[in-house]
């Protein structure tokens, strides 16, 4: 659903909606938030975009104040804390994450200004079929990294239950040794069974991270569905992994991941499966030539590492600095952060249309009926629709025009 399909649905719902219209306000002084001074706030209306939420309580503003002077000096413990707060559906709570996420961003908005506009923080994708031996590979490169002084945090997202909400969470008990260094932060979330494997939250997560100091953030997701495409837009670099001998590759991975992958990486290459990592990294490097780039300043390239040797990965994070540099050099970088916040904006607001459309009193009202119908077979799904979207326009035009 884009954008011209979603406008005149949301002229519609903005009558039903609980929360009064934010009328833009001056931004010439400073909003009253406790915790947040005049210089994090520089060149953000910060007054104006959090106007629709009611005045913070002391208690509430004490919370804040506490997470959000953790967070900034490094404290897992805060920013722990921070990412279940955003995580949360209470809907009180959710407005005091997006109060927290507001300062957060203004602070790192500052510290990109005083570091010449570019973006402290690097954050790559992880995705490949199971059993590629993602966990492995993340802690290999992870106590690389802070070995060699930088912060990392690593968002494993989770495969859960629609039905139970119950997730295998099995990540931090595979990353052992890195789950205990201080200079790492690993915090696996559940899907909930939105956006194909990635949290609506996983995003504001990774701001969280960024602020609390970790420059590199690793996102791993599931690595089925729509989880990659998902992923590929909220990272700077997105890395396929594949695991070696398991038969037709090429066949197997669909030709959209693999136009996603800046870096695609045949893991285990050691033993009895280094031949077929080399018979699979030729083939994927002559997949990737027939493929359209995505990148003036970058061809995506084919490597192979062995987490239980350590050979390749070096060389590997050589290659990500690499991109990392080429894409800062020649804006690309930037330009794929500016064009990742546009398409989460809208997946959020898909997600919200949706979620106000099936509370709507009309359509509650409706669709026992209908969904009883369709399930008998009396009627199409596709008549359903149009039967529950004509009393959801109805119902918001008289209600508009009262």
């Amino acid at each position: 659903m884009g954008p011209s399909v979603l406008l005149p649905f949301l002229h519609r719902l903005s009558s039903l909606s609980p929360l009064r219209t934010v009328t833009p306000t001056s931004c010439t002084r400073t909003p009253s938030f406790p915790g947040l001074n005049s210089q994090h706030i520089r060149g953000m209306c910060v007054e104006s975009t959090l106007s629709h939420i009611k005045e913070l309580s002391p208690p509430e503003q004490r919370l804040l104040n506490k997470l959000y002077e953790g967070l900034i000096s490094g404290q897992r413990a805060s920013l722990a804390e921070a990412i279940t707060l955003v995580e949360t559906q209470h809907p009180r709570k959710k407005e005091l994450a997006q109060v927290l996420l507001q300062r957060v961003l203004a602070y790192r908005k500052e510290q990109e200004k005083q570091n010449g506009g570019k973006p402290l923080a690097f954050r790559v994708g992880l995705s490949g079929p199971p059993g590629a031996g993602k966990s492995t590979f993340i802690e290999v490169v992870g106590k690389m990294l802070t070995g060699q002084g930088h912060k990392v945090s690593v968002l494993a997202v989770d495969p859960s239950s629609c039905t139970t909400g119950g997730s295998l969470m099995g990540d931090k008990t595979r990353m052992t040794e890195l789950s205990r260094d201080m200079s790492a932060f690993i915090r696996p979330s559940p899907t909930s069974g939105t956006l194909g494997g990635v949290t609506r939250t996983t995003n504001e997560a990774i701001v969280l991270c960024e602020g609390s100091g970790y420059n590199i953030v690793l996102v791993e997701t599931v690595g089925v569905g729509q989880s990659e495409f998902a992923v590929a837009d909220m990272v700077d670099m997105f890395v396929l992994l594949i695991p070696p001998a398991g038969g037709d590759e090429l066949q197997g991975i669909k030709r959209g991941i693999i136009e996603k992958a800046d870096l695609v990486v045949v893991t285990k290459a050691d033993g009895d499966l280094l031949v077929p990592a080399r018979r699979i990294q030729a083939e994927y490097t002559s997949a990737l030539k027939l493929l359209r780039k995505k990148s003036k300043s970058w061809n995506p390239k084919v490597m192979r590492v062995s987490s239980q040797t350590g050979e390749g990965v070096p060389e590997l994070w050589g290659k990500m600095a690499a991109f990392r540099s080429a894409t800062l050099s020649s804006g690309d970088f930037q330009d794929r952060r500016r064009a990742q916040h546009k398409v989460w904006m809208w997946s959020l607001i898909q997600e919200n249309v949706l979620r106000h459309f099936q509370e709507h009193p009309a359509v509650r009202g409706e669709l026992p009926q209908l969904e009883d119908r369709v399930t008998r077979g009396a009627i199409s799904p596709g008549l359903a629709a149009d039967l529950l979207l004509k009393a959801f326009t109805s119902s918001s035009s008289s209600s508009s025009s009262q």
